[in-house]
């Protein structure tokens, strides 16, 4: 049988870690994935069939009606039968929990079964780790009309416990809104209610094996959220510029929750906020970071994170480096309207969801002059773009890195002058439609 690693994750995220394919493929295992109908069925094949693209190394595909366990089980069979699976990675958050099932399930190295369930499930992940939480209270569907949100500060932020990517994170500034909020919400989602915690926002990526941290990085974080009522991540700076009594308080705290998540091995992407230099969990994940982390890391420490995911995933020892350089991803404010171009003075324009595959990344030296690297456009053209309420929303950001001491928001500035997004004025639809 030929030994393989078994990717769970759909087209817009595995696009944007094809390296796990590369290195995969590269070590002598067959790269095998797992998708659900969220991946369009042409694209895809499309990309398969094109040997230049990394999707064409996949050795086998399977398609699922949806990410659940009770979906993926039956279909990775035959795979079971006709490979020797000797690893299981999720790339995205729809798949972590059969990803940690299965890999429970054939001995593997993983993020374990506990870790795994919680993670997809805030009250999961409250009623778990209530030292590390604000004030909160659940809301099931039953519950909307007659809530009391009394023993909560507001304003609050309703969450809903199953989703991701900031959809549906609403804030609330009083009592006599969160009703009609409540009302928006799906008729079988059960929702938090939590105090708004007002403080800077970070991430913690962290490496681990065994139930042992051996690599944490800080990342910080900028939301739209001083100006509107939402949460939609806008920016992200790694190593965050932090001091390092904040480092150490994040780091702690990151340790303590994967303790008591009982996570084993992999990767791992927390959220926190320092209020008076307290962190407060926003979100646990047991995942890759998503926008551009992995890059702006890889570019930080001069090397990728991918080839020690799979060390993880495949039980063998593994390290990465400190972070020598600084690296940014600024999500952009877009005008509203049809999508029809993007350009820039300073950096090549990618369309990664059009190409289902991000541009490489070349580490510099420590001391080497600030980089503009890239403009990604997250949108196909003929889409509607309108206010950016969640990570679905956005269409355009910059990728820069510099050395540690430089300062880093006249930089940014200065990229995103570079940058116009075209579009025609749409006098109705949806902000995601096509036109």
């Amino acid at each position: 049988m030929t030994k393989a690693v078994l990717f769970m994750g759909d087209l817009i995220i595995v696009a944007r870690q094809l390296r796990l394919i590369t290195e995969a493929k590269r070590r002598g295992y067959a790269p095998l994935l797992v998708i659900t109908p969220d991946t369009d069925p042409v694209r895809f094949e499309r990309y398969r069939a094109d040997p230049s693209h990394p999707l064409s190394l996949l050795e086998d595909v399977v398609l699922v009606p949806e990410a659940t366990v009770e979906h993926v089980l039956p279909a990775i069979q035959p795979l079971l039968r006709r490979y020797d699976v000797r690893a299981v990675l999720c790339i995205g958050d729809l798949f972590v929990e059969p990803v940690g099932l299965v890999g429970d399930c054939l001995g593997l190295p993983g993020t374990g079964a506990t870790a795994a369930r919680v993670c997809r499930n805030k009250l999961l992940q409250r009623t778990t780790l209530p030292h590390l939480s604000p004030r909160w209270i659940p809301v099931t569907p039953g519950q909307r009309s007659t809530v009391d949100a009394s023993e909560l500060r507001f304003p609050v932020v309703v969450k809903p416990v199953a989703r991701f990517s900031s959809l549906g994170v609403r804030k609330v500034d009083d009592p006599a809104a969160l009703p009609a909020v409540l009302a928006t919400y799906g008729p079988d989602e059960t929702v938090l209610v939590e105090e708004r915690v007002v403080g800077p926002e970070f991430s913690v990526e962290a490496l681990t094996r065994d139930g042992e941290v051996f690599w944490t990085g800080v990342t910080a974080k900028q939301t739209n959220e001083v100006d509107s009522v939402y949460f939609t991540e806008m920016g992200h700076v790694s190593p965050a510029p932090i001091t390092p009594a904040e480092l150490d308080a994040l780091t702690v705290a990151n340790a303590d929750a994967l303790r008591k998540l009982q996570f084993r091995d992999g990767i791992t992407h927390l959220e926190f906020r320092l209020v008076d230099g307290v962190p407060v969990l926003m979100e646990a994940a047991a995942r890759l970071p998503g926008d551009g982390i992995m890059f702006l890391w890889e570019l930080a420490t001069g090397q990728p994170l991918e080839p020690a995911m799979l060390d993880l995933a495949l039980g063998t020892p593994s390290s990465h480096p400190a972070p020598v350089r600084r690296a940014v991803q600024v999500y952009l404010e877009h005008p509203h309207g049809i999508l029809r171009d993007v350009a820039s003075s300073a950096a090549p324009v990618s369309w990664v969801e059009r190409d289902a595959r991000w541009p490489a990344f070349s580490p510099a030296p420590a001391d080497a002059p600030p980089r503009t690297l890239a403009v990604l456009v997250t949108r196909l053209a003929g889409e509607r773009l309108g206010p950016q309420t969640d990570s679905e929303a956005r269409s355009t950001s910059v990728i820069l890195d510099a050395p540690l001491d430089e300062p880093i928001p006249p930089l940014v500035k200065a990229a995103a002058d570079t940058v116009a997004v075209v579009v025609e004025p749409a006098a109705h639809g949806s902000a995601h439609g096509p036109a």
